[in-house]
This record gives structure tokens, C-alpha cells and sequence, in this order.
């Protein structure tokens, strides 16, 4: 299972695999053994007490995570992960904390990485061709709901105890809003063997054409047993990839030969595409009607799931609420020192309308003779309050959480008089019965996990 920095755990070998002390997190899920690890994880098999389900733990050092520079991988994993629910994409269920490490709890794929079968050797056409299909199949439903992975290969594709295969690892994907001016996105980012002509050109690509590339190098690894591009000198290697030099081996039946050649097309103008996919011979062949209408049928995400997914980017990046932050809500659980120096706004949790925290808000601040004016949409957003000459006097932001929870934040603008307001005026008005919070903002009740 890979871990967040986009590299696959090692396995441990044939040898009876460590188990971990008798530990249970958070009361709930009983670690039962180390699965595998890596550069920025451990994997750990696990039961939740609660259902009696095993599950996989994903514990990710907050020291590493900083020392690394993964923070954004990680926040933008659990963005990401928390939008997409298909059967061909590994779920993740919770996410949770303590002080020193980030907890992935994780749908578990008992069959293990894709790329143990193919280290084997090569796979029959037509067990390639069921693989090939449902990841295409979840390929198509990312990039429906906006998500291009970037890092597609056989160590982040796992398989189930049925054998069905689950995309994972989307430390490295990207969302609609890192696109630029030119409709394409800019990050060098994947892996050598896996990696489209067009990224090594540094001009900017185009995500979904990026990921048909890679699964095209993983339809010919499954069919061949072995890289369709390798050499031991990199360059040389990313030479052959920009070319497109690379030929099939000797039992790859025309059908196949034809649609890797249409998969592995250097120029992505020219390559193929996912609704073109679905209608290739191939692809189609010993599928009935209905099969193929299930699996070309990409849904978008739920409405509420889109919305909510929207609260994870803010129109000012540094007081963006992220995964981060609500996890810190959990008594015990700050988390921000991970991000650098600790910011001055209060927080808590709310059950109460978000609009009417806000009404409440300008009431407050039209009482003490202040300016009041809302910030970005009525009832999820804000309210700015200013002194008469334009000075900022404190700023209230309200985001909604889920299951009918808000979290409310306020800052004031620095002075001690802003303070005061602040601090006597205004926030033991937002406060209410139906909030949840401590002496710093945090929940004290019970861990709030993200949802």
C-alpha cells in the first residue's frame, strides 16, 4: 500500500510480519500488524472494534510530513479522497490524529499491490484486459469529478479479496484549481518510467492525457511483464518515452498492439481518449451491453459532496480551513505546528445556522457605531467589521463541517482596543449553547474526526 510521498511501502518479506504492541487508537481501532512501510509511512492491518471490519491504518509521521515538505500532499490527499466513491478507488474512511502523527484509516485491499502479480510475470490477455478495464473505469470517474492522479503505476493500483482492483495513493493528484491561465497544469510530478512525453517537455499538460499515458504503460506491463521504456541511464530512458520508442512483444495480439500504440501516442494531441477507450474492440471484446454501460457510466459526486469539497480551498490561501485544522479540533490533537507559528484566530464548533451566527455578528458590531459588511456568499462566508476611518477591527469567517456542524473563526485586527472588542464584545455573542469549545478554540467534548 503506498504511502503518502508517493512511494509503495516494502513488503516485509516471507517472515512472520511484526505485530505492534497491543494498541488501540483512539478506542476504536485495534492494530493488529505492520502491513508494510515506507519513506513517509507505516501500514498497519487493523479491526475496528466498533464494526468488527478490518481495516488499514496509514500512520504518517508529522515530523517526516514536515521535514519532507508533504503537508500540501497530504491535506490535498484527504481533499481529494474524501470527494471520490467508486468501486475501482480505494475509500478512505477517516482520518484522525494525535500530537505526532496523521492517521489514514483505509478501505483494506487484502490482495495486495498489482505489481506483486506482475513480478511473477506477465498476465493473460484476458485477466489484463479485466484489470485494464476497471481502471480505466476509475480513471474515467476522477477526472468526471475533476481529479487527475498524476502517479499512476502497479505499486498504487491494490486489489481486493475478490481481485478487483483500487486506485490509491493520490498524494501526487491534482483538482481543477491548480490548473493555470492556459488550461494546463505546470508540476513536474510522477514516476520515471510511468511519466508522459509532455511533462518532460516543461510546457504544461494536460492531466487527464498525462494519465491515459500512464495507464497505457501499465496496460503494456501487464501484458508484457516488464517497462515498455527502461534504461539504466535515465536520460537515455526519458529519450525513448519522448520518442515513443518501445516495441510490443511477439505474442501481443493485433487488437492490443493497435490500442497500446493509441494509448503510448507521444504527440497528447493525438492520443487517446477515455470515452474513445471504452469503444475500442478490445477493450469491448466478451463484454456485454450492460457490463459496458456500467462501466462507461461515470458519475459525478454527489452535489453536497462537490459543495462541501469547495470549502477545502479559501479565497485567502493562508487562512485556508484544511484537513489539518479540523483535526485540531479534537481536545489533544493541535496539529499546528506543522504548518509553522500558531495563528492568533479562535475558533469553535457550531450546530447553529451559520447565518444566523453571522446576523448575530453584524448586530454586534452595528451596536458599537462600527462599520459591518458581509464577505464572499450570505451565510457561508463572513463578516468584516471596520472602525470609521477603515481600519480592520476584527473579521468572522463561518464554514460548514458536515452533519450540520459549522466551524465559526474570528481574528481581530491587532490592536489592543480590536482585541478588547473581540474578546468582551463579540465573541461571547457568537458563542452559544450549541458550541463546542476550550479554552483554545478546540473541541473538548470528543474527537471530531474529518468527515
Amino acid at each position: 500500500m503506498p504511502d503518502s510521498g508517493g512511494s509503495a511501502p516494502r513488503k516485509l518479506g516471507s517472515k512472520e510480519l511484526p505485530r505492534p504492541a497491543a494498541k488501540v487508537l483512539f478506542g476504536r481501532f485495534e492494530l493488529v500488524r505492520l502491513l508494510g512501510f515506507g519513506a513517509s509511512a507505516r501500514v498497519y492491518l487493523a479491526r475496528d472494534l466498533r464494526s468488527g471490519h478490518s481495516v488499514a491504518v496509514k500512520a504518517i509521521p508529522k515530523g517526516r510530513v514536515a521535514k519532507d515538505g508533504l503537508s500540501h500532499n497530504v491535506v490535498r490527499e484527504i481533499a481529494i479522497m474524501r470527494r471520490l466513491h467508486h468501486p475501482h478507488v480505494l475509500r478512505l474512511l477517516e482520518v484522525l490524529a494525535s500530537r505526532s502523527k496523521i492517521y489514514f484509516v483505509l478501505e483494506l485491499a487484502r490482495g495486495g499491490e498489482l505489481f506483486a502479480e506482475v513480478a511473477r510475470g506477465r498476465l493473460p490477455e484476458d485477466l489484463s484486459r479485466r484489470y485494464f478495464r476497471q481502471l480505466i473505469a476509475a480513471v474515467g470517474y476522477c477526472h468526471s469529478n475533476g481529479v487527475f492522479h498524476r502517479d499512476l503505476k502497479p505499486e498504487n493500483l491494490l486489489l481486493d479479496d475478490a481481485g478487483n482492483l483500487k486506485v490509491s495513493d493520490f498524494g501526487l493528484s491534482a483538482l481543477p484549481e491548480q490548473i493555470r491561465g492556459d488550461g494546463l497544469l505546470h508540476t513536474l510530478c510522477g514516476t520515471p518510467a510511468y511519466v508522459a512525453p509532455e511533462i518532460l517537455d516543461k510546457k504544461g499538460y494536460d492531466g487527464a492525457k498525462v494519465d491515459v499515458w500512464s495507464c497505457g504503460v501499465i496496460l503494456y506491463v501487464l501484458n508484457a511483464g516488464y517497462l515498455p521504456f527502461n534504461d539504466p541511464n535515465l536520460m537515455a530512458m526519458y529519450r525513448k518515452i519522448y520518442r515513443g520508442e518501445y516495441r510490443c512483444p511477439r505474442w501481443t495480439s493485433p487488437e492490443l498492439r493497435r490500442l497500446i500504440g493509441r494509448l503510448l501516442e507521444p504527440n497528447p494531441e493525438r492520443r487517446i481518449a477515455i470515452d474513445v477507450i471504452l469503444r475500442d474492440p478490445w477493450f469491448k471484446k466478451g463484454l456485454g451491453e450492460e457490463e459496458w454501460t456500467a462501466l462507461a457510466k461515470f458519475h459525478a459526486a454527489e452535489t453536497a459532496e462537490a459543495e462541501d469539497a469547495k470549502f477545502w480551498k479559501s479565497e485567502e490561501p493562508d487562512r485556508a480551513l484544511n484537513a489539518f485544522d479540523l483535526i485540531s479540533f479534537s481536545s489533544g490533537l493541535d496539529m499546528s505546528g506543522l504548518f509553522g507559528p500558531q495563528s492568533d484566530w479562535k475558533r469553535f464548533i457550531s450546530a447553529e445556522p451559520a447565518e444566523a451566527i453571522l446576523a448575530r455578528a453584524e448586530d454586534i458590531g452595528k451596536k458599537e457605531g462600527l462599520v459591518v459588511r458581509r464577505k464572499g456568499k450570505k451565510g457561508l462566508a463572513g463578516v468584516v467589521v471596520e472602525g470609521q476611518i477603515g481600519n480592520l477591527v476584527t473579521i468572522v469567517v463561518v464554514r460548514r463541517l458536515g452533519d450540520g456542524l459549522v466551524v465559526v473563526e474570528a481574528e481581530d485586527g491587532g490592536g489592543a482596543a480590536e482585541r478588547f472588542f473581540l474578546t468582551e464584545k463579540l465573541w461571547p455573542a457568537l458563542e452559544g449553547p450549541a458550541s463546542e469549545t476550550g479554552s483554545s478554540g478546540s473541541v473538548t467534548d470528543r474527537p471530531h474526526p474529518v468527515p
